[in-house]
């Protein structure tokens, strides 16, 4: 239990989805990289007994819990009750927590008002937390075997105080963390990567996992202290070989930054002509710092006018074959590759729909092409699924084509 850790996160707009929480993900990263295993996330609304539910289950099953939000002046933020309620805690307000809210409120200007005092009644026995990047002091509280840490919901002050109070906290803890292995492969649904794997037996010790990210697959492979980074290390090889030339990384960066990296080991350059991805091939690419050394230029050509005047396309060849042809992918890769003087063109063009297909062309219908030195490498898609999941696969295989080509 020592080790196990969850996570809650508080306020109607978490569990209606009107605001992403970003903030369980960053602390998962944080926790697991201190040694902890994070077990569960949760989301309650503004509830005080739905907290104080959430705060008496997580308390029996994990050593480290840590909430997020509910801690401001509001009608609406109610941890602090919430905690007073699970743990039968009477509140009271703390002359260090007003001291640090009356200080906070006159370095913003403002007169501290009844509702902001709020901000200074915290459970018996909690420990303050300051927070120097808001109003809300955060709070810890310890029992019977678990520590509830309690931060601000606003991202910035939230990374803050981990940063100052909960990080220092877990790394005096001196836990051993466990060995994390992240195999990349592009070009492979989800399903195929499993099958593949079906067969791979385990040593004890070590947990297997993938998660589809468009549009790569990840296998993380997760090896307890106890197993010797030989043994998990042989399974990563297993793994890496089973998937074969899917396989662009091994705890690396993402596709782009992979290639990015080998563009600049080569001195090469590269630069994109698009049609259907509106740009997200240049931003994927430009993403990489760095990328002003090997990316030179992208040009979004929805129209056909547009890509015979920015990529030199033939109208006749247009007017032959379609925008969404073999021939027009080729002729915008080597188009803009000209354009650029760079050692390398690619190119999308295709229908991402929802509309625009033809019994001939349906949506999902892609080209994609690369023009380098040795002469251009085109290939057709066949995708499904909505217009962004459609353009995001396009970006990849693009990629994944450039990538075979570098070798």
């Amino acid at each position: 239990m020592t080790r196990l850790a969850e996570i809650l996160s508080q306020g109607d707009e978490i569990v209606t989805g009107a605001v992403v929480d970003t903030n369980a993900a960053w602390l998962a990263r944080l926790l697991e990289e201190a040694g902890l295993r994070v077990r569960r996330h949760m989301a309650v609304g503004d509830d005080p007994e739905a907290i104080a539910a959430a705060l008496r289950g997580a308390s029996e099953r994990a050593g480290h819990v840590v909430c997020t939000g509910g801690l401001g002046p509001t009608d609406d933020d109610h941890t602090a009750l919430g905690v007073s309620l699970a743990f039968d805690l009477p509140l009271e307000e703390r002359a260090e927590a007003l001291q640090q809210v009356e200080a906070r409120y006159a370095a913003f200007g403002r007169a501290l008002d009844p509702s902001g005092r709020r901000q200074a009644r915290l459970p018996r026995g909690a420990v303050l937390l300051e927070n120097r990047f808001g109003t809300a002091p955060g709070f810890r509280l310890d029992r019977s075997g678990c520590t509830l840490w309690f931060l601000p919901g606003v991202p910035r002050e939230m990374e803050g105080m981990a940063r100052e109070h909960l990080e220092p906290a877990l790394v005096s803890l001196g836990l051993v963390r466990d060995r994390i292995h992240v195999v990349r492969c592009v070009g492979i649904g989800e399903s195929l990567v499993q099958e593949r794997l079906r067969d791979l037996a385990l040593p004890p010790g070590i947990r297997i996992g993938w998660r589809a990210m468009i549009p790569e697959v990840q296998v993380r492979l997760r090896g307890r202290p106890e197993v010797p980074p030989e043994v998990l290390s042989a399974v990563v090889d297993r793994v890496t070989l089973a998937l074969g030339d899917h396989v662009f990384g091994v705890d690396s960066g993402p596709l782009e930054e992979v290639i990015g990296l080998r563009l600049r080991d080569l001195g090469q350059t590269v630069a994109t002509a698009e049609s259907c991805t509106a740009g997200r091939l240049a931003a994927a690419l430009t993403r990489v710092p760095g990328a002003s050394a090997w990316f030179l230029e992208g040009a979004v050509v929805y129209a056909n006018a547009a890509k015979a005047r920015s990529c030199g396309v033939d109208l006749e060849v247009l007017a032959a074959h379609g925008a969404v042809s073999e021939p027009v992918a080729r002729a915008m890769a080597e188009g803009i590759r000209a354009r650029a003087g760079s050692t390398w063109g690619l190119s999308t063009t295709g229908i991402a729909g929802p509309t625009g297909g033809t019994p001939e062309k349906p949506v999902g219908t892609v080209y994609i092409a690369v023009a380098g030195p040795s002469g251009t490498t085109q290939r057709r898609l066949r995708l499904t699924g909505a217009r962004e999941p459609i353009m995001d696969r396009t970006v990849g295989a693009v990629l994944d084509l450039l990538r075979g080509v570098l070798g």
